[in-house]
């Protein structure tokens, strides 16, 4: 008997590649800058699962995701050649991830499940980031919970077992939605039920994985519509 869904967020449930290209284009038009917005949000995101890596595996102690994009958005700018930006106009650039744009079905799927199942986040990002994209979006989350409450990223245990325990539910109780093949495999090798939505235009161009479902989830669907009719929701 399900209770509760947890989401991935980046990829899954918001547009992360189209959101911070536009951010990005804006940013370089009031510069004058003669810069690939879409180049620039890819060559950001490259940089997110190495850096979480170095923390995972205890090289570095824990830092929340706004520390390690901001990190990362400094290299990029060095990478892209862009300098003169005041340390206001970085952060107010590394908050983009919090102003991500929701897929077309997500809110309109998310209000369906609502109804039934308590709805939570299983996301790398810290709780600002996701309440404020929340708020950005109206998605309607009943909890935030994932990697900040956990102390280490996904697709460590930890972090899937700790969002279990602050709801008072067994894994067997909760279903993971994503859409990447590996953190369903790591939810379901802990008992949770999966789910998996395909975003085949995630990366554009550079998306190599996860066109599909890989493995005998418990749903697969192409929307989170679909998860919803599934569900009986």
């Amino acid at each position: 008997m399900i209770k509760a869904l947890f989401f991935d967020v980046f990829g899954t449930v918001v547009d992360w590649r189209n959101s911070i290209a536009v951010e990005f284009d804006r940013l370089a038009k009031e510069k004058g800058l003669d810069l690939d917005g879409q180049a620039f949000a890819l060559a950001w995101r490259r940089r997110y699962v190495p850096a979480m890596k170095v923390v995972r595996s205890g090289e570095r102690g824990f830092v929340a995701l706004d520390t390690l994009h901001r990190e990362n958005l400094i290299e990029v700018l060095e990478e892209f050649g862009i300098d003169g930006l005041s340390e206001t106009e970085i952060d107010e650039l590394n908050r983009a991830w919090h102003r991500l744009a929701p897929w077309p079905d997500s809110v309109p799927g998310l209000t369906r499940l609502k109804k039934k199942f308590i709805l939570a986040t299983m996301s790398n990002g810290n709780v600002a980031l996701m309440i404020n994209m929340a708020k950005h979006g109206g998605l309607p989350w009943d909890m935030i919970l994932g990697a900040e409450l956990a102390g280490t990223y996904k697709p460590e245990p930890e972090t899937y077992l700790t969002g279990c325990r602050l709801l008072h539910l067994a894994p067997e109780d909760c279903m993971m939605v994503a859409a990447h093949n590996g953190d369903l495999v790591a939810a379901r090798d802990l008992g949770l039920k999966t789910a998996f939505i395909a975003r085949p235009t995630e990366y554009g161009p550079e998306q190599k994985v996860d066109f599909e479902a890989e493995h005998d989830y418990d749903v697969i669907a192409d929307s989170m519509e679909g998860v919803a009719d599934q569900l009986g929701c």
